[in-house]
């Protein structure tokens, strides 16, 4: 890898939490009943066999992250929004389950935010309680939520623990004060330690630290005395994100003067050697930006060539109807998706007039499917094949001829009837997937729109 490889690809790319990728949806003609349509048939083709995934969107945070890129919403009036919130959450719910006509299987369930630990161990456990009133659990499952270490109590842990959760990932950024102070999540390495040190005495049998690399100030340095402190804990699956700079969608990120990011060689060099220190310790590399210890069911899925890839990441887990509840949450009903409004006023306004909060989605073609299973499988496995003819892209010498410069490179293997990452081409793994994104090849892209890939 050299200078020359990070300025050709350091270019605006997708990070593949779904194909098509948001930008290219068709909203314009999408409507609510193509949606519900779309999450009964998957219903009832799965349910009983793979059941459901669902991801609860918890938007509310005390302080703005200004590193942050997701839907949020700052107030510390908890009394306010939290009990609102959850009773329109849970009557969302009750809409889909009367849409599916049946009580589900509950296989993953995440609650995501915002800061989900935002709201009280008792609300937490009255929102999970409501979903399985009308709901089961699957007989093999995986419930996990983020947690704040600031705000996260033993009885936060203790409380969904009761209710089935055994994964929680915490978020922790950088160590550094300088780093820390700049994107505005201040936590004293004290705070990490309690929380993990609680969740593993509860029960927890996967706790997760996520680091970010390329934030303003980071150093490498900063990077070594980072993993050094996370060492110390030695968390079962640690992610390792590039920080996404886009501040024309988050304004948050404004604050930053670009002089104070690192670029290029600079920001690559903290990823390098994060990975380098990481797998010193025994972490396996598992698809792209996460690292788990062997015994860790992420791990095991990778190596059990089972690891999926949605909008909540990498999952050990996979179920092809996967629903979003709350604000600006997306479900995947893997022919289609359908995200909600992005407002709480609208979200609101929706809910009480007995409406689901979809305001865009997408329908998948039959290229988009074909699409879609080869950069799941670039991004889960490193590899992709097409010897079957439902598989074969009726361009797949283009896109090859796409990937010749990065085959003479190094970064990636041609096979007979399918493709393979090198190790060295894992860092450029969403540039390989771009070769594949008929969408986004299509596309005149003018205006920013994806962060950087490198």
């Amino acid at each position: 890898m050299n200078t020359l490889q990070i300025q050709k690809y350091n270019v605006q790319g997708p990070r593949y939490t779904s194909y098509p990728t948001v930008p290219f949806w068709d909203e314009g003609s999408f409507k609510v009943e193509d949606w519900t349509n779309s999450v009964k048939r998957t219903f009832d083709e799965t349910n009983n066999k793979d059941g459901i995934s669902i991801y609860i969107h918890l938007p509310f945070c005390e302080s703005l992250c200004t590193f942050c890129g997701c839907n949020k919403h700052i107030t510390k009036r908890h009394e306010d929004v939290e009990d609102p919130y959850l009773e329109a959450v849970l009557k969302e719910w009750k809409m889909y389950v009367a849409i599916m006509g049946a009580k589900p299987y509950i296989k993953e369930l995440h609650l995501g935010g915002g800061t989900p630990t935002f709201f009280s161990p008792e609300n937490l456990k009255k929102l999970i309680n409501g979903i399985f009133e009308d709901a089961y659990y699957a007989p093999e499952y995986e419930y996990s939520f983020e947690g704040h270490p600031n705000n996260t109590t033993k009885e936060h842990l203790q409380a969904l623990f009761d209710v089935g959760f055994r994964r929680v990932s915490f978020g922790i950024q950088d160590y550094d004060p300088k780093v820390q102070k700049a994107i505005n999540r201040v936590q004293p390495f004290e705070h990490v330690e309690n929380v993990t040190r609680w969740a593993r005495q509860i029960g927890y049998t996967s706790v997760g630290h996520d680091l970010i690399y390329g934030l303003p100030f980071q150093t490498l340095r900063s990077i070594i005395q980072t993993i050094s402190n996370t060492a110390q804990l030695m968390p079962d699956r640690i992610a390792f994100y590039s920080y996404a700079h886009v501040p024309w969608l988050k304004n948050g990120q404004r604050g930053f003067d670009e002089n104070d990011l690192p670029k290029d060689d600079a920001k690559l060099n903290l990823f390098l050697a994060g990975k380098s220190l990481l797998t010193g310790l025994g972490y396996v590399e598992v698809g792209m930006d996460h690292f788990s210890l062997e015994e860790d069911g992420l791990t095991k899925a990778m190596y059990g060539h089972s690891l999926h890839r949605n909008f909540m990441g990498y999952t050990a887990l996979h179920t092809k109807l996967l629903i979003g509840l709350g604000v600006s949450a997306i479900g995947d009903s893997w022919y289609a998706f359908g995200q909600n409004v992005k407002t709480l006023k609208e979200y609101q306004t929706h809910i009480d007039a007995n409406q689901l909060p979809i305001y865009r989605g997408h329908h998948l073609t039959e290229e988009d499917l074909v699409v879609r299973k080869h950069i799941l499988n670039i991004m889960c496995k490193f590899e992709t094949y097409w010897i079957n003819q439902e598989d074969r892209l009726e361009d797949i010498e283009d896109i090859l001829g796409t990937l010749d410069e990065m085959k003479e490179e190094g970064l990636v293997e041609f096979l007979k009837g399918g493709i393979r990452v090198t190790e060295e081409g894992r860092p450029f793994v969403r540039n390989i997937c771009m070769a594949f994104d008929k969408r986004l090849s299509r596309a005149k892209l003018d205006t920013p729109t994806f962060s950087k890939t490198i």
